[in-house]
């Protein structure tokens, strides 16, 4: 019999060593999810971002900034289509290649238990955040069939949060293929499949990915008409 527990990094699966010392002696320990190297390929967003969409600015070139926002949310803003429906994007971590390989595992090749990887992460900042709602971007019909859970439907789960799958899909095309142009001039992409009174309420938008922004703000515009008083999203990668 192993003196320690042996956990397995769910995303390399090699063997996490436990800590050695006092505390972790005479303290129960948290499952570790992750390896040290894994954990450390993930790049947490810190500094100086964009007020809306957590844009870190170390990576912007000062001519593509203006004052607290970047380039891209100074045209969000300055389109009176969209302007003021998506409060703030929140985003834990930079997209880098690590995370994208992780995402496309969870996405797209049904590894359901990288949802438990970053949970964690998560759930500390949803913490910080208060809402009324939590509301994971709704896959089409097609999607769901294809990957058999929407992951963020499944984060939220992990999470301890309850989702309120209040959206779902008009459109099935995929926004990866699109340009930010055809994004923006996209009809409604999402009706409420409810008949609910968000009036007043604090909705925070649950998905995996910032990318121009375009999903979470046809989320928002529909959900501030139907009278959510402000909208929020948490993403795990900018």
């Amino acid at each position: 019999m192993h003196p320690f527990p042996q956990d397995r990094c769910l995303l390399c699966h090699e063997i996490i060593l436990p800590s050695v010392g006092w505390r972790a002696i005479f303290s129960k320990e948290k499952r570790h999810l992750l390896c040290p190297t894994c954990e450390g390929k993930l790049e947490k967003i810190e500094g100086e971002t964009c007020r809306i969409c957590s844009r870190p600015f170390a990576q912007v070139d000062e001519k593509f900034r203006s004052v607290d926002l970047c380039h891209d949310c100074v045209r969000w803003e300055g389109d009176c289509e969209w302007q003021g429906y998506l409060n703030r994007n929140n985003s834990i971590f930079l997209y880098n290649d690590f995370i994208r390989e992780v995402i496309a595992r969870y996405k797209f090749r049904g590894d359901y238990v990288l949802a438990k990887v970053f949970a964690e992460f998560f759930r500390e900042k949803l913490e910080e955040m208060k809402a009324d709602l939590f509301v994971p971007i709704p896959l089409s019909e097609e999607r769901l069939y294809e990957r058999g859970f929407n992951q963020a439907h499944a984060l939220l789960i992990e999470s301890g949060l309850t989702p309120s799958p209040i959206l779902s899909r008009i459109h099935s095309e995929k926004q990866s293929k699109k340009t930010r142009s055809e994004r923006i001039h996209l009809p409604q992409v999402f009706q409420l499949s409810e008949s609910l009174n968000l009036d007043g309420k604090k909705i925070i938008l649950i998905d995996d990915i910032y990318t121009t922004g375009s999903t979470l703000r046809h989320a928002a515009k529909l959900l501030k008409g139907a009278g959510a008083e402000s909208i929020e999203s948490l993403t795990l990668a900018r």
